[in-house]
């Protein structure tokens, strides 16, 4: 069955949702589909795509922009929130069909376009079980399914991630965080404590907080005078950094599943992350590393010096990590999503 999918994007960052859109479109170039982004103009996602062989439209991501973008599809494939609302006002003059990829854990708007949107989708998948709850308590009549991110295939360079390790005394101990620099879901607040308390008790651990976004100046000014605690930046070279780190934390408020720590795993790293969303299905408690509750720096800290000190559970967790990574890869996710959009054209004709 050949068909044109337009996948819709309009996020003006890089994160997760933006890094797995990216991922989905780039494993089904293999199947028989055409593809098309739609994305706001000039995103990074758009960037790192242009150069893909894909058509892309550009849009300044309201939307009737979006909706207008939409044409001579076959099916529409909604990846944030402002592409549902496109998809669904596109459907109702053109009778597309739309799924919907819901990533994030916080409950569906109560008004009435996103009710109509939901309720008119051809699909809805959810990250994890726990989104999935989500969806169904805020409609009965929706069926979500689950379709879990997968892991980004992350290559290392070794002569970088020499040179990242050599910016730190030798036997450093890096701690490693990526992700957008957002407080209000990340949680940074509550590494740049741990940061604070263990700058004098133990000099060896080093902090890296690796990306941007709209929190960096005040997460800065909070870890004035620190020492052992560092901000990268966005960078491109993610997977030279996982395999830099030495542990990775996730002290999240909220998340849908938390996809980097798929590829954390996939580094052969023991992980640190809050018990929140979808993130218990990729992280088992003791096994593959902690899950702390939520809000609690001295949880984080305690998991961070346990690991610390601990280099024999270190390895055992990383490999069974690792292990488990290999349930949550892309081609996995590519293949349920491409089930679900020949389901729907065959159940269309």
């Amino acid at each position: 069955m050949t068909f044109t999918i337009a996948h819709i994007n309009t996020a003006r960052g890089f994160r997760g949702g933006e890094r797995q859109t990216e991922l989905l479109i780039n494993r089904l170039r293999s199947a028989e589909c055409q593809q098309i982004l739609i994305a706001r103009k000039n995103s990074t996602l758009t960037r790192r795509m242009k150069n893909s062989g894909i058509e892309i439209r550009q849009v300044s991501c309201n939307p009737i922009s979006i909706a207008l973008a939409c044409k001579n599809v076959d099916i529409l494939h909604a990846h944030e929130g402002r592409g549902v609302y496109g998809a669904y006002l596109h459907s109702l003059f053109s009778r597309t069909p739309y799924i919907i990829t819901r990533r994030v854990d916080n409950p569906v708007g109560q008004h009435y376009f996103a009710r109509q949107a939901y309720q008119s989708a051809a699909a809805i998948a959810a990250v994890a079980p726990q989104v999935a709850k989500i969806i169904k308590y805020y409609h009965p009549n929706l069926k979500p399914l689950v379709v879990h991110s997968g892991s980004s295939n992350l290559i290392a360079d070794k002569t970088f991630v020499k040179k990242i390790r050599s910016e730190y005394p030798k036997r450093s101990f890096l701690v490693g965080h990526i992700g957008a620099l957002d407080n209000n879901q990340k949680g940074q607040e509550f590494i740049i404590e741990v940061a604070r308390e263990l700058q004098h008790t133990h000099p060896d651990i080093h902090f890296l907080l690796v990306g941007g976004g709209d929190d960096e100046a005040m997460l800065k000014s909070l870890a004035t005078g620190l020492e052992n605690l560092r901000f990268v930046g966005f960078v491109e070279n993610v997977g030279d950094y996982l395999a830099a780190f030495d542990i990775f934390i996730l002290p999240s408020r909220k998340e849908g599943i938390g996809s980097i720590l798929l590829d954390a795993m996939a580094a052969k790293l023991p992980v640190i992350a809050s018990r929140v969303g979808g993130v218990p299905d990729i992280v088992h408690d003791g096994k593959n590393g902690y899950l702390i509750e939520a809000k609690r720096s001295d949880l984080l800290k305690e998991a961070i010096l346990h690991l610390y000190s601990t280099p024999q559970l270190r390895t055992k967790m990383s490999e069974l990590g690792s292990q488990l990574a290999m349930n949550f890869t892309d081609k996995i996710m590519s293949e349920k999503y491409l089930k679900i959009y020949q389901s729907i054209l065959k159940q269309a004709d």
